[in-house]
């Protein structure tokens, strides 16, 4: 068997030169582009101000990884592509990621200990800390005692978008969605989920556009839009406290149409528009469209739609009677009857633009977690509901940064809608030789990275834009 310590490794020659390659190369990084991120940081305060919702209760005088140092290296390192704390303990040599989390030396060769020279990061068994510290730090606790604030974390999210509209938008469409997350152990919450076959978490996701408002982790146990009222009251409460003008609308599938959600809307002058789930007296309402579009379909060929809206009210679940729009689609597959529910207005909202325009691009939103799934929100693997809680958060701010760099640097570029992964792969990840001296930090990218023209503009933008003070 190879062993992975190894010092060499011998490749099929290249006519009769021997292709050996070995790890020897010294500070060299394969993620200079993260330097980009840093620029990002230094315009928004994001990894700052997420590490300001930490307390830590360490002795001062025994602490040489501060909170701040702690927090960047970690959500860098998700950014960049490193989902797990073991990984931290090569990653710690790195010097560029070191330079990226403010370290004062990031050649590490002024550590206390003899044995941590060379190396300026913590490594895993000191980040894992930020993840297992509970709410409350007890006197007695020796080694996990940096404890975050969790409702500072959830304010942060809205503030970050409230700061990203210098002027206030007139309209605004709040989206929500729960998906599954997979777990493998015995962890704190596992339960089984019918629908999705297998034993997981099943977390709310809450976003605007392309901007997170809320991450809440749950079991699985519950229906789909269990604590969501509480989320949505909380970030709207926050957004009207600074835009007390603006207009909002609720956006979900059928799991969040509920009395609940939708009478409260209705009492605070916020609008929805929700997936319905089908029945057969919804059914029977548009018998006669569903017809009109099976007919289309037949002399056409081609899938057709014909709409409709009525004043619907359940049998028991609704207290009143609303505003239903259905589209009766008929398909080389058969009738696809659709159904919403809205509080908006006919005078606003026709029934066929309302469901098209306003309703379906709520699918974009499934985008946006497979982003957060890119920045591995769900490696939930450790044993309590909080400490992955804490994980989630820590995915979330590192798609918060990754989303401020697509932003504010690539909108005048190719990559303007490109993806976390895509990102990663042609922005961030960059070879380069760093040179650590007292005056300078010299980093020499790779002379055949073929973005360099992108590169340039992108640090361009982000050179034009104004530093947070």
């Amino acid at each position: 068997m190879t062993q992975c310590n190894q010092e060499s490794f011998k490749f099929h020659s290249l006519n009769q030169r021997e292709v050996t390659a070995r790890f020897d190369g010294g500070a060299i990084t394969t993620d200079a582009g993260g330097l980009l991120l840093r620029e990002v940081e230094k315009r928004t305060g994001i990894v700052e101000r997420f590490a300001a919702c930490f307390q830590d209760h360490r002795r001062a005088e025994r602490v040489e990884h501060g909170v701040r140092e702690l927090v960047a290296q970690r959500l860098y390192a998700l950014a960049l592509g490193y989902e797990d704390l073991n990984d931290h303990d090569q990653l710690r040599q790195d010097p560029l990621l070191a330079v990226l989390a403010e370290k004062p030396d990031p050649s590490g060769e002024s550590r206390a200990r003899k044995r941590d020279r060379g190396k300026a990061l913590a490594g895993k068994s000191t980040l894992n800390r930020l993840e297992l510290t509970p709410a409350a730090v007890e006197k007695q606790e020796r080694y996990k005692k940096i404890a975050l604030d969790v409702e500072a974390v959830d304010r942060l999210l809205v503030e970050i978008f409230l700061e990203a509209h210098p002027t206030p938008p007139s309209e605004m469409v709040i989206d929500l969605d729960a998906t599954d997350d997979p777990v493998h152990g015995n962890q704190e919450g596992r339960f089984f989920h019918g629908y999705y076959g297998h034993y997981c978490y099943l977390p709310l996701y809450i976003y605007c556009g392309d901007f997170l408002l809320g991450a809440r982790l749950r079991p699985s146990n519950i229906d789909a839009s269990a604590g969501s009222l509480e989320e949505v009251k909380r970030i709207v409460a926050q957004i009207r406290r600074a835009w007390p003008q603006v207009k909002i609308t609720i956006r979900g599938d059928s799991g969040f149409c509920r009395e609940e959600l939708m009478a409260w809307g209705e009492q605070e002058g916020v609008d929805y528009v929700l997936g319905l789930a089908k029945n057969e007296r919804l059914k029977a309402e548009i018998a006669g469209e569903l017809e009109q579009a099976r007919q289309q379909y037949t002399q056409t060929g081609k899938a057709a739609r014909v709409f409709k809206e009525f004043v619907y009210q359940t049998r028991e679940s609704w207290t009143r009677a609303r505003r239903v729009i259905a589209k009766a689609e008929h398909l080389e597959k058969g009738a696809n009857p659709r159904f919403v529910v809205t509080s908006h207005r006919s005078e606003a909202w026709a029934a066929q633009p309302l469901y098209e325009e306003l309703y379906c691009p709520r699918g974009e939103m499934e985008n946006r977690i497979k982003e957060q799934l890119v920045l591995f929100a769900d490696r939930t693997s450790t044993a309590y509901l909080r400490s992955n809680q804490i994980r989630l958060y820590f995915s979330s701010l590192a798609y918060v940064l990754m989303e401020a760099l697509r932003r504010l640097g690539l909108q005048a570029t190719d990559l303007a809608q490109a993806q976390c992964d895509t990102m990663r792969l042609k922005v961030l990840k960059i070879g380069a030789l760093i040179r650590v001296t007292v005056r300078r930090v010299w980093v020499s990218m790779a002379g055949g990275y073929p973005g360099q023209e992108r590169f340039a503009r992108i640090h361009a933008a982000l050179q034009s834009l104004p530093l947070r003070c």
